[in-house]
């Protein structure tokens, strides 16, 4: 899956930044300089693929302990 960040502006000028593609906390550092760029955070939502990197690494240690 491609690498996609998603900015959508609204009519009253409000932003959304939609990542995809991004495993874990890296697409909080992708988005990183979009969100600077665009002010102010108000709300912020997870996605699935947010939480598969956590996931996966959770996984890894229990297997490797």
């Amino acid at each position: 899956m491609s690498k996609v960040i998603e900015i959508t502006v609204g009519p009253k000028g409000e932003t959304r930044v939609v990542t995809r593609g991004f495993a874990g906390a890296e697409c909080r550092v992708a988005s990183q300089y979009v969100e600077q760029a665009l002010g102010k955070r108000t709300a912020e939502q997870m996605t699935a693929e947010f939480y598969q990197g956590q996931q996966q690494a959770s996984q890894d240690l229990r297997q490797s302990n």
